[in-house]
C-alpha cells in the first residue's frame, strides 16, 4: 500500500478565513447601525445574518486544526471527515438563512405592511454584495487551490450573504421610486431564499455523500481504472473501489499478473499502479493495489479486461 503525506492546509485555510471573518465584523456592525438610523428591518435583519458567518467561520478555523492530524489509532484513514462535518455544518447554517428569509418574507406578504428605508440603507446593501462577491470569490479560489471543502462550501456562505443583501437594495430602489409597491422587499426576499437555499443545497450535498461513502464519480473512476489496466503488465484489474475521506480518495483494487512473475518483480508492478493512481490528479492520496496471479480458470468471471 502507498499513501501520500498530504500537505497540512490547515495554516492557509485559517489565513483565508480570518479575512472572511474581519469583513464580517465590519459588514455586521455597519448593517445594524446603517439599518438602524435608515429605518429598515430588512437591513437589521441582513446584518444578523452577516452575524452568523462568525459560526461557521469560527467553526472552519477550529476544524483546521483537527482534519490535518495524522493518522492514529483511532483514526487509521486520517482526520479528514472532521472536515466533511465542518461542511455539512455549513450547508445546514445557510439553510437555516434561507428558512429564515422566506419565513419572514411571508409574513410581511400576510401581514399587508413594507418599510420605506432610506438612501444609506441601499448604499450599504450595495457595498455589501460587491464586498461579499469579492470575498466568495476569493475563497472559492483558494478552497480550489488547496482543495479544501471547508473554504469552498464557507465560499458560498458569502455567496448566500450578497443574495440576502439583493432585496434589501431592490426594496430600497422601489421604494424611492414607487412607494406605493410595499410588497417588493418581500417578494424579492422569496426569490432570495431560494438562491440561498439552492447554494445550502451544493453545499451540504457533497459532504452528505461521503458520509454514506460514496465513491468517486463515473468519470474520475473510469479515469484511474484505465490507468491501472494501462500499465504493460496488468492482464485485467478487479474489486476496484473507491471512497472519499473528506477532501482525500482513497483507492482499492485487485491487479492480475501472468502467473510466472516473481513475488518481487509483482510486487513492483502493485508499487507502480499506486504511484500511477496518486499521481493521476484526482486527490488520491492512499491506493492499495492487491496482486492475483492469472489463472485460466477464474478468467472473465471477475476480471474487467480480456
Amino acid at each position: 500500500m502507498t499513501r501520500i503525506v498530504k500537505k497540512d492546509d490547515s495554516s492557509e485555510v485559517r489565513r483565508v478565513t480570518w479575512v472572511g471573518l474581519g469583513w464580517n465584523a465590519a459588514l455586521t456592525v455597519l448593517k445594524f447601525l446603517a439599518g438602524f438610523f435608515g429605518g429598515s428591518q430588512a437591513l437589521v435583519a441582513d446584518a444578523i445574518h452577516s452575524a452568523s458567518d462568525f459560526v461557521t467561520d469560527i467553526a472552519v478555523i477550529v476544524g483546521s486544526h483537527f482534519w490535518n492530524l495524522p493518522p492514529d489509532a483511532e483514526h487509521p484513514y486520517g482526520h479528514r471527515r472532521f472536515e466533511t462535518l465542518v461542511t455539512l455544518g455549513i450547508g445546514l447554517s445557510v439553510a437555516a438563512v434561507g428558512v429564515g428569509l422566506g419565513y419572514k418574507a411571508v409574513q410581511t406578504l400576510l401581514q399587508g405592511e413594507g418599510a420605506h428605508p432610506e438612501t444609506v440603507v441601499a448604499v450599504m446593501a450595495l457595498a455589501s454584495i460587491v464586498i461579499k462577491e469579492i470575498l466568495f470569490r476569493y475563497t472559492r479560489a483558494e478552497g480550489r487551490k488547496i482543495r479544501s471543502q471547508a473554504l469552498e462550501a464557507n465560499a458560498w456562505h458569502h455567496r448566500s450573504d450578497a443574495f440576502s443583501s439583493i432585496p434589501v437594495l431592490i426594496a430600497v430602489v422601489i421604494s424611492l421610486v414607487f412607494p406605493q409597491l410595499w410588497f417588493a422587499d418581500a417578494v424579492g426576499a422569496l426569490i432570495v431564499a431560494f438562491f440561498v437555499l439552492r447554494s445550502a443545497y451544493e453545499i451540504a450535498s457533497p459532504g452528505a455523500r461521503q458520509l454514506v461513502d460514496q465513491g468517486a464519480s463515473e468519470q474520475v473512476a473510469k479515469k484511474l481504472l484505465e490507468i491501472a489496466l494501462g500499465h504493460s503488465k496488468v492482464m485485467s484489474v478487479h474489486g476496484f473501489r473507491t471512497r472519499y475521506v473528506g477532501s482525500d480518495l482513497h483507492v482499492d483494487l485487485h491487479i492480475v499478473v501472468d502467473a510466472q512473475m516473481s513475488l518481487l518483480e509483482a510486487h513492483d508492478v502493485a508499487e507502480e499502479v499506486e504511484q500511477l493512481l496518486i499521481q493521476a490528479g484526482e486527490n488520491v492520496v492512499d491506493a492499495l493495489v492487491h496482486v492475483d496471479p492469472y489463472d485460466p480458470a477464474r478468467a472473465g468471471k471477475s476480471e474487467e479486461k480480456e
